[in-house]
Formats: structure tokens, C-alpha cells, sequence
């Protein structure tokens, strides 16, 4: 019996320390860093980047050029397929949308610079606007009457 439960015990051992094993393998491979930040001796600092083109359309996966010193390399990026493709690069924190303008059929709100990301110019300030929903939204004091 003791020695049934040794073999056990050390079998959860290797075990255990083979999937540590695989984990941290998987962390050495690359990952999302990898993909964005060309491979070279320059810090981010001295990194220049360029716009993010996508390879179809007007929004999704693309490329950018990132230059340091004489070296230029491409990696990859991506542009988001909504409201927010014209200030991809740069991070707002946002207010609440506003009341609908009949006149436009448009709601906008304004948003402050929370951070640029690889060395974007950024506005300080951008006002957003998008159509207002067609849908009037219901209390929950509202009910159908027959």
C-alpha cells in the first residue's frame, strides 16, 4: 500500500513539473510583444513609427514601419473595423454620449488624452459622433396596454 502511494505521489511530481516545463517554453516562444516590437538594439524611445496600413480595406490587420537609426522594419498591426479607426494610435478617456440632435440624427461626445501609443501624434481633445439608435428605449415603469 505505501508503495502504491509513493508511485503515486511521485508520478503528481513529474507530472507537475513536465506542464511547468511546457508553460514556460510557451512564454519563450513569442507572443504578442514579439509580433510589435522590432528586433533590434534600439529602445523604444528611439524608435520611430509609422502610420498602421491595413492589407485590405480601410480597417484590420496591417503593417507598419518602425525606423531606428538606419534600420526600418515592418511589423504588425491593426486597425479596429469602428468609430475609432481615425485615432487607433492614441488612447481617450470618453464621456458619456449626449442627447440626440434631431437635426443631424447624430449623438457625439468628447474625450481627453489618456496616453500615445509608438510615438503617435495625438490630439489633447476629440469630440466623436455617431447616429443616435431608432430604438426609443423603455423604462421599466412602461407596460403594453390592451
Amino acid at each position: 500500500m505505501r508503495g502504491l502511494f509513493s508511485v503515486t505521489l511521485l508520478l503528481l511530481f513529474a507530472l507537475t513539473i513536465t506542464a511547468e516545463a511546457n508553460k514556460r517554453a510557451k512564454n519563450h516562444k513569442g507572443g504578442k510583444h514579439e509580433k510589435t516590437r522590432p528586433a533590434s538594439e534600439c529602445s523604444l524611445g528611439e524608435t520611430q513609427y509609422g502610420k498602421c496600413v491595413p492589407a485590405h480595406g480601410d480597417c484590420g490587420e496591417g503593417l507598419r514601419e518602425a525606423t531606428c537609426k538606419e534600420h526600418t522594419e515592418k511589423i504588425h498591426c491593426k486597425i479596429p473595423c469602428n468609430w475609432k479607426k481615425d485615432i487607433s494610435d492614441c488612447k481617450y478617456k470618453f464621456g458619456p454620449w449626449g442627447s440626440c440632435d434631431a437635426a443631424t440624427n447624430t449623438k457625439s461626445r468628447s474625450g481627453t488624452l489618456k496616453r500615445a501609443l509608438f510615438n503617435a501624434e495625438c490630439q489633447v481633445t476629440v469630440k466623436v459622433s455617431k447616429p443616435c439608435s431608432p430604438k426609443v428605449k423603455k423604462t421599466r415603469g412602461d407596460k403594453k396596454s390592451n
